[in-house]
């Protein structure tokens, strides 16, 4: 597993609903939304089950500071960001690097 941690966005399937997280292990955090483990979560009750975006970085408290920074943004800064590496909004959750 990478050390440090990932910024990620979780979109509904049809894009109703973005939640942006930060964890240290992604495809562990994937999985867990993906199969609802959380049932009263944000993530559960909007079905953001879709991985549309994620980033890794050296530290945890980098990937900290950048996921503040991406929800202090606007709904259309999130989508941009997105767009800039998914532009067909494909889940991306097969190709976590672990």
């Amino acid at each position: 597993m990478r050390k440090g941690g990932a910024v990620y966005i979780m979109s509904a399937p049809d894009k109703t609903a973005l939640y942006t997280g930060v964890t240290s292990n992604l495809a562990g955090r994937v999985w867990e939304h993906q199969n609802k483990v959380y049932p009263e979560s944000f993530t559960s009750k909007y079905n953001c089950t879709v991985l549309v975006y994620y980033n890794y970085f050296d530290t945890i408290e980098q990937a900290i500071d950048e996921e503040k920074r991406i929800k202090g943004g606007s709904r259309k800064k999130k989508i941009a960001l997105i767009e800039s590496i998914n532009k067909d909004w494909l889940d991306l959750s097969n190709k976590i690097e672990n």
